[in-house]
């Protein structure tokens, strides 16, 4: 009978993704013609679309309605830099590798708060679609190594074991104890 074979390593299959990300902003901050459809959803309304977007960067849905207020214009910031809105920015230059600084990002969030937003959210949906697979070929690492499991040779058998028998009753002397009013004769006087 031959040994059982354990398999160590298995092949695997490999794919190479290369990403095509940018070191900067994909589009400029007054770029609205790239994207109309987010342009005109943050005209029509900002706190709607401010929701929309942190949504989409996987945080809570209502965070932005902590630094807005909606009135019949629009969107007003409750500050003069909605904290909300500048760490959108800086978490997106985080994520994604954009060259900045927190300055820049408060100027922006500032004086441009609703084109800022409008930025953001393009460099999402481009982001989103920027992975590009160029080498989606199947590669198998060399034959898995196999370990041949040592043989046990069968011990001999071990004699008959005695059967157990009853337990004494709790108190009770056992039959083979001596008994304890009998002293040995080697210790007499």
């Amino acid at each position: 009978m031959a040994a059982p074979v354990v398999v160590v390593s298995q092949p695997q299959v490999t794919t190479t993704v290369i990403t095509n990300q940018q070191k900067g902003w994909s589009t400029g901050i007054c770029d609205c013609c790239d994207d109309l459809g987010i342009c005109c959803l943050a005209a029509w309304c900002m706190p709607c679309f401010m929701c929309k977007t942190v949504d989409e960067f996987g945080e809570c849905l209502c965070l932005p309605l902590l630094d807005t207020s909606c009135n019949a214009c629009g969107y007003i910031s409750l500050g003069p830099i909605p904290p909300i809105s500048l760490a959108m920015r800086v978490g997106i230059r985080e994520r994604y590798g954009i060259p900045g600084s927190i300055c820049s990002d408060c100027c922006m969030m500032y004086w441009c708060n609703c084109c800022g937003w409008c930025q953001i959210a393009r460099e999402m949906k481009k982001r989103k679609n920027a992975v590009t697979v160029i080498n989606a070929t199947t590669s198998i690492l060399p034959h898995p190594t196999y370990v041949a499991q040592p043989h046990y040779v069968a011990q001999s058998p071990y004699g008959a074991q005695p059967a157990y028998g009853a337990q004494p009753a709790y108190g009770a002397q056992p039959a083979y104890a001596p008994d304890p009013n009998q002293v040995a004769p080697a210790y007499q006087k």
